[in-house]
């Protein structure tokens, strides 16, 4: 992991993927959904609390008549001003307004958490990456079905489209 940038909070937002009951509660590595989690929660407050935006982007399966149980954000997420996305893909971009809405809020850097690392949150970030975004990735906000899906892309992906650091060397300036 490298240094952590010094990140402005009127240009930065938490992007948190798929945390929703059914996907946190799946048998995960290198750390449990529920671990994710928590450690997404107080990213999202320290977040709120600078006046960043956060992002919380959920899937939908696009040929069911009625999702899965579980299938909302986890109870107590999200809060006022938050911004809430239902994807249909993989990523959290394509066919969801979600770049027009970081646009109009002047938003250029993206700081990424959730499940899985490999799928929806590597998706998405190489959408954000395409769109000319700045993206940092907080690996212990993070977890797949197996170490070497996760550390895959935290060692041999991520750092090529952005800063790979853990949670508590983040920060957010008062700028």
């Amino acid at each position: 992991m490298t240094a952590a940038p010094a990140l402005d909070p009127r240009r930065t937002a938490l992007v948190l993927v798929d945390l929703m009951d059914r996907v946190v509660a799946l048998p995960l590595e290198p750390r449990k959904g529920t671990e994710v989690l928590t450690i997404a929660e107080e990213l999202a407050a320290a977040f709120r609390a600078a006046g960043a935006l956060v992002v919380l982007i959920r899937v939908e399966r696009p040929t069911v008549a009625e999702q899965p149980p579980g299938s909302g954000l986890v109870a107590g997420l999200r809060r006022d001003g938050d911004l809430e996305v239902v994807k249909r893909t993989i990523g959290g971009f394509h066919g969801t307004g979600l770049d027009e809405r970081l646009r109009e809020r002047g938003v250029r850097t993206l700081v990424f958490g959730g499940i899985a690392t490999n799928l929806g949150v590597e998706s998405t970030a190489r959408a954000a990456a395409d769109l000319g975004y700045d993206l940092v990735f907080v690996e212990d906000a993070m977890a797949a079905l197996t170490a070497p899906e996760h550390e895959a892309s935290i060692r041999l992906d991520f750092p090529r489209l952005g800063t790979v650091i853990g949670a508590r060397d983040l920060r957010l300036t008062r700028g």
